[in-house]
């Protein structure tokens, strides 16, 4: 194997801030010299770390992350503590919660709530196919069902009037700023995953628009947005006839709207 200083060296020189970190990382998940030498080049080359390696670190779990799909961010386990939060409270001996997890991507919100909740009743929806094959791997030991296809069109009917907590991941970048984006994301992600529309809110509004029909009274929806954006989320949800609220980390600089039927 090459050495670690070399390896840094080389994801140094490739402009990777946390060289160290990461080359500690790819020695640890190759298993030939070959694999590691390939690792690096696709690494300096700028793919993302976690497509690099097949996996991201997300709410304690390892999640199989394939090339091409929304790589989970840290941040976004703040929203997954919210959903764990209410899935409990909903769940209980008589019944088992029943969870979405709409825009799925690699279905890692989905898995950290099922992980943390024994016994839901867990969907997940992603319209693209890359994604949901990439769900089905990460949820099919959690007992997840993953369907593919745009926003809620996929679901089981059944499950309308009875969802307690549907988490939706939506794209929230304005159109004009996904080319501001990091080459990690512009690049090697779907621009699907990341454009939310002229304002960012677009496929928020029509996941709201949807939501009360497919919410069990007094269940929640939950969306990620920017400090910026939150205001306008918050108006969008309470037009939406949500009663909504902001939950907001300093630590992760992660804001999340819930609205309750």
């Amino acid at each position: 194997m090459p050495p670690l200083s070399l390896i840094v060296s080389t994801l140094r020189s490739a402009g990777c801030v946390f060289a160290e970190d990461e080359a500690e990382l790819l020695l640890q998940t190759a298993t030939t010299t070959a694999e590691l030498t390939a690792m690096v080049e696709r690494r300096a080359a700028g793919l993302p770390l976690e497509h690099v390696l097949g996996w991201a670190h997300f709410c304690g779990l390892r999640v199989a992350v394939d090339p091409g799909v929304f790589v989970p961010r840290r941040r976004t386990e703040f929203l997954a503590r919210q959903a764990i939060e209410l899935a409990r409270a909903a769940g209980g001996s008589e019944r088992r919660a029943v969870v979405v997890d709409l825009c799925c991507g690699s279905g890692a919100l989905g898995a950290a709530v099922a992980a943390a909740v024994p016994h839901l009743d867990l969907h997940a929806a992603d319209i693209e196919a890359a994604a949901v094959r990439c769900a089905r791997r990460n949820l099919a030991g959690l007992g997840g069902h993953v369907h593919e296809g745009d926003l809620f069109a996929p679901l089981p009917s059944d499950l309308m009037g009875r969802v307690d907590v549907l988490i939706a991941n939506v794209p929230y970048v304005p159109s004009q700023d996904v080319e501001l984006l990091p080459a990690e994301a512009r690049v090697h992600e779907p621009r699907v995953a990341l454009d939310g529309g002229c304002d960012g809110l677009e496929v928020m509004r029509r996941v709201i628009t949807a939501a009360p029909s497919w919410l069990a009274p007094g269940g929640s929806l939950l969306v990620e947005s920017s400090e910026r954006q939150a205001p306008h989320a918050v108006d969008a949800f309470t037009g939406g006839g949500l009663r909504a609220r902001l939950a907001t980390c300093d630590e992760l600089y992660a804001t999340v709207v819930i609205g309750t039927r």
